[in-house]
This record gives structure tokens, C-alpha cells and sequence, in this order.
């Protein structure tokens, strides 16, 4: 009789560690999945930027005018090297201080494009509209227009980092 619940027993435990690795182990696989899934979508990107890229001479911008400048960027990506064609809206004032706005709309990332007649950026995909100064006019943008760091030799414009509008 002993015997017989002591085997009981034994096969209850065996049967329970069974049910819980059937269980257990797709559960694991499962959510290892998951996480690289979510690392690959959410995660940071692993390519750095260069500190500082030549945007060429502004020399022939006009004053206080937006205008689009197209320019290669280095990018480290792992042990790689490469150059990335990037864009910048480029506004230089009578004093030659140089705003470089990014080109995405801080919505969602669209490009936007200067609407002269309006004397505004904006934004064909939800309507947000941006001043000269890349301050939000109209919504549903929340936050300024995100800037390069700038400097000027003489008359060539060399881009930095990308500083988002708060501060980052």
C-alpha cells in the first residue's frame, strides 16, 4: 500500500515536470523572441555620426531665405566606415548667423518643404506647419524644429551633431 502512494506520488511529481517543461520551454522561446524582436524595432541604431560634415559654400544662400543643402555625412556603422547623403534647411540672416534646421517634421519624421507664399515650413503629411525660426505655427507638432550644431570658415558651413529641439 505504501508503495503503491509513494509510486503515486512519483509519478504526480515526473508528470508535473513534464507538463511544466511542455510549457516552460516554448514560453522561453517564445519570449527570447520577443526581446530580439523588440531590440531589433525599438532599440538604438548601432551607426554613429561623425561630429562635423562639410555642407558646402554659402556663399550664393540668400539672405534670409530658407534653402534645402543636400550633403554626405560619415557614418561609423560596427568597423565600417560609409557616407550617408543627408539633407539640412539651411537660413542665413544679413549678420551671417546660420540656423540648420533637420529636415524631418517633428511629428512623425515627414519631410516637410518651404511654402514661400506662406513664408512656411510644412508638413504634407498631418498639416503642422513651422515659422522661419522653426517654431510650431500650426500642430499637431509639438515641439520646434530639431537644429544642427553650425559653424561657418569662412564661407563654407560645416554641420554637427543633431540637437532635438529640447535640449538633447
Amino acid at each position: 500500500m505504501k508503495e503503491t502512494k509513494i509510486a503515486r506520488a512519483e509519478g504526480k511529481n515526473r508528470r508535473g515536470f513534464m507538463m511544466g517543461a511542455l510549457y516552460g520551454i516554448p514560453v522561453l522561446i517564445g519570449g527570447t523572441l520577443a526581446a530580439s524582436v523588440g531590440n531589433y524595432l525599438f532599440g538604438k541604431q548601432a551607426a554613429q555620426k561623425s561630429s562635423w560634415a562639410d555642407a558646402g559654400d554659402v556663399s550664393d544662400i540668400p539672405r534670409g531665405e530658407p534653402c534645402q543643402v543636400r550633403f554626405e555625412r560619415a557614418v561609423v556603422d560596427g568597423w565600417k566606415l560609409k557616407n550617408e547623403q543627408s539633407s539640412a534647411w539651411i537660413v542665413l540672416d544679413e549678420q551671417r548667423h546660420v540656423t540648420a534646421f533637420s529636415p524631418s517634421c517633428t511629428h512623425l519624421g515627414c519631410a516637410y518643404r518651404w511654402q514661400a507664399e506662406k513664408k512656411l515650413f510644412t508638413c504634407p503629411c498631418h498639416g503642422s506647419a513651422f515659422n522661419i525660426q522653426g517654431d510650431v505655427v500650426v500642430g499637431p507638432a509639438s515641439r520646434p524644429l530639431d537644429r544642427y550644431a553650425t559653424k561657418l570658415e569662412d564661407n563654407r558651413l560645416w554641420l554637427g551633431p543633431l540637437r532635438d529641439s529640447q535640449g538633447a
